[in-house]
């Protein structure tokens, strides 16, 4: 059987992170010519290793500082 889809794991994931502070938002995107969870956030990436893997269910997972989203 195969593994879920990097969409299905981001999906299951989601609003896990998007509850730790400094999570602004989570995208599908690519990091070395490969499909990677891309985390969006407000803080620096070390503060919220501890909370958020480097690799979940075999999809790397790269934090990425944005800062604060707000709507327009």
């Amino acid at each position: 059987m195969a593994g879920k889809t990097i969409e299905k794991v981001q999906e299951a994931h989601t609003d896990e992170w998007m509850a730790i502070d400094g999570v602004e938002g989570t995208a599908i995107g690519l990091f070395e010519g490969k499909p990677c969870i891309k985390i969006f956030s407000s803080k620096k990436a070390e503060e919220l290793r501890r909370q958020i893997p480097s690799t979940v269910e075999g999809f790397t997972v790269i934090i990425q500082k944005t800062g604060t989203f707000r709507a327009l």
